[in-house]
């Protein structure tokens, strides 16, 4: 049995971020996905662990793969027509190193960020 989400009112929906970034980084692969926060789905992800990818990115872990990461996710957000999302970083998470990648990369795309 699928439990619907709640219906809020329109004026709250217009201030509401709907779509969020999230990254998570291990000591083998990237991962970046991107929630749709109503509906409580993926709208899009990319993960260097993709067999597709494993043979273009030489290593799967560094800077550039979260670069790469980045880039084929704001591709795929733009396919999807979604031209804006929201970052929200875990607290040991900083703006540096393979998180400003993943994010830069996603505004090379075309993706704005809120």
């Amino acid at each position: 049995m699928v439990i619907p989400p709640p219906v809020r009112p329109p004026r709250i929906t217009n201030f509401l971020k709907p779509y969020v970034l999230k990254m998570n980084f291990t000591n083998k692969f990237v991962t970046a996905q991107v929630f749709h926060l109503p509906t409580a789905t993926v709208a899009s992800s990319a993960s260097s662990q993709e067999k597709a990818l494993r043979a273009t990115i030489g290593c799967t872990r560094d800077v550039a793969a979260a670069a790469k990461i980045g880039k084929i996710l704001g591709e795929r957000l733009l396919l999807k027509e979604i031209p804006a999302v929201a970052v929200i970083l875990k607290r040991e998470q900083k703006y540096h190193g393979k998180v400003k990648a993943v994010v830069d990369s996603l505004q090379e795309a075309g993706v704005k960020l809120l």
